[in-house]
């Protein structure tokens, strides 16, 4: 891209302003909720071990894929893939729709997060309008059928995400993760320290990194198979580093010529898969220490579970309020990098039709389109209230996709679009393309040649589309057969 419209478009102030934007984008709910539960269920160090060979597989090279490609048009996903054929235009759209059913109800989970985060500090304080005294359950339960409070907070949650979105790159989504991402990171040690000094703690690090600890000891019923395993460990792997959805290539649009594409790819994968970790280290261990019959993923992982570990645990307000913020900031730097998708695309579209920046007007816009089915879900109280889509369409045994509007656009985003984008993105840059491409970009950085280009060559030709196709079947089997 001609230097002049890169600067009208704005960048990223620095490499390091892009990388805390990057793994923050990564970083996410799912880090925290899912990544040690499905660990613990799928064997412990053999999951771990199977996680990190797709991680250097597929993750890696898809996350290169993507990173390229959005340096090299310098422009949003839509632009990015219209530039290379018009064919592929619709996988641009498939990143802003995906985009926005994840925002429909990770808005409304980021505003019970918030709302947590209150109680727990008003709780330090004395403050009798969070539950502090009462079980897990009760509280959570009575929040999700308290609409008026649940359309507050989300609310809340959005105006906080279009602040820093309308703000720019540089001037919103970049200021806020040099700040938001090293301070979870300090916040998930301190977590981490006191969760596993617990007593009892210890049976929570034997769940996570022991083979067949979980069985023997009767938290789970019996060990899955190792398509299973793989088809679970991919499907983790492939949400948690937000791929096939247009925000890493949203993101490297942005960059510029100096940075090292292939060691930014890399940094990302690797510190998004240590903060799964370590989001495991800081709620597994307390669940088994304080709460043994607690839920170990899942939404009631955070909202139950962690609430009774902390109501049992001395100075228990003081860590749920650190507790509650490192996943306010978790979830932030996820949701400005979805919403940040679609705003880049009306945007580029704005500049090129010699509209101006309207940066401000699509953030709001496209934020308060997401709140209105944001509402639909908030209603739905996660399929409490007769109003889920097995509900209005008349199923009497739903699967998962007609549980609740959670999942049921939870289903479209990550059970479909997602997989599928990143699958059908390999195959063009393995088979059209060319994977010589990449290296090309790769290596317009001065004095960098990529290292990794045979591997990835047979990685993004044979070895990522063949694990997106397990992936993609594992999410259709798990949404629309059980």
């Amino acid at each position: 891209m001609d230097t002049e419209i890169k600067s009208k478009r704005g960048g990223w102030g620095s490499n390091f302003g892009f990388l805390m934007a990057s793994i923050g984008s990564a970083v996410g709910l799912g880090n925290i909720w899912g990544f040690p539960y499905k660990m613990g269920k799928s064997g412990g160090a053999v999951f771990l071990l199977l996680y990190l060979v797709l991680v250097v597989l597929v993750g890696v090279t898809v996350m290169l894929g993507e990173l390229a490609l959005g340096r090299r048009s310098g422009k949003s996903a839509v632009s990015t893939y219209r530039g290379l054929s018009k064919k592929y235009t619709w996988l641009g759209y498939a990143g802003i729709v995906c985009g926005f059913c994840i925002m429909c109800f990770y808005f409304v989970l980021g505003g019970i997060v918030l709302r947590y985060a209150v109680g727990y500090f008003l709780a330090i304080f004395g403050g009798s309008e969070f539950a502090w005294s009462g079980q897990g359950t009760g509280f959570f339960g009575y929040f999700l059928t308290d609409t008026n409070s649940m359309i507050l907070f989300f609310v809340l949650y959005i105006l906080l995400n279009i602040l820093v979105v309308s703000g720019g790159v540089q001037g919103g989504i970049e200021k806020f993760c040099n700040v938001g991402m090293p301070a979870l990171f300090g916040i998930l040690l301190i977590c981490i320290v006191r969760a596993c000094t617990l007593p009892g703690a210890v049976d929570g690090l034997k769940y996570m990194f022991i083979p067949g600890w979980a069985v023997a000891n009767g938290v789970i019923e019996e060990a899955p198979d190792f398509l299973s395993v793989l088809s679970t460990a991919g499907g983790q792997m492939f949400f948690s580093l937000s791929l096939g959805m247009g925000a890493m290539i949203t993101y490297g649009s942005y960059l510029d010529r100096k940075q090292n594409l292939e060691k930014n790819a890399l940094i990302i994968v690797i510190m998004d898969t240590l903060v799964a970790l370590m989001a495991g280290l800081c709620v597994i261990p307390g669940r088994f220490a304080l709460d043994p019959t607690g839920e170990l993923g899942g939404p009631k992982l955070l909202f139950i579970t962690m609430q009774n570990v902390f109501e049992k645990m001395p100075m228990g307000a003081l860590f749920g309020l650190l507790f509650y913020l490192l996943v306010v900031f978790a979830a932030i730097s996820s949701s400005i990098s979805l919403l940040e998708v679609i705003v880049a695309h009306f945007v580029d579209k704005a500049r090129e039709a010699g509209k101006g920046d309207k940066r401000k007007t699509y953030s709001l816009v496209a934020a308060l389109s997401c709140a209105a089915l944001c509402t639909l879900v908030c209603l739905d109280a996660l399929g409490t209230k007769g109003i889920a889509p097995a509900n209005i369409l008349g199923i009497a045994d739903p699967k998962t996709w007609a549980a609740d509007w959670l999942d049921f656009f939870d289903c479209i985003s990550e059970g479909v679009l997602m997989p599928l984008g990143a699958l059908l993105m390999s195959i063009m840059i393995g088979w059209e393309l060319g994977p010589k491409a990449i290296r090309d970009e790769c290596e317009l950085t001065p004095g960098h040649s990529m290292t990794s280009y045979r591997f990835f060559r047979v990685c993004v030709r044979y070895i990522t589309p063949l694990c997106m196709l397990l992936i993609l079947y594992g999410q259709i089997k798990e949404f629309f057969f059980t």
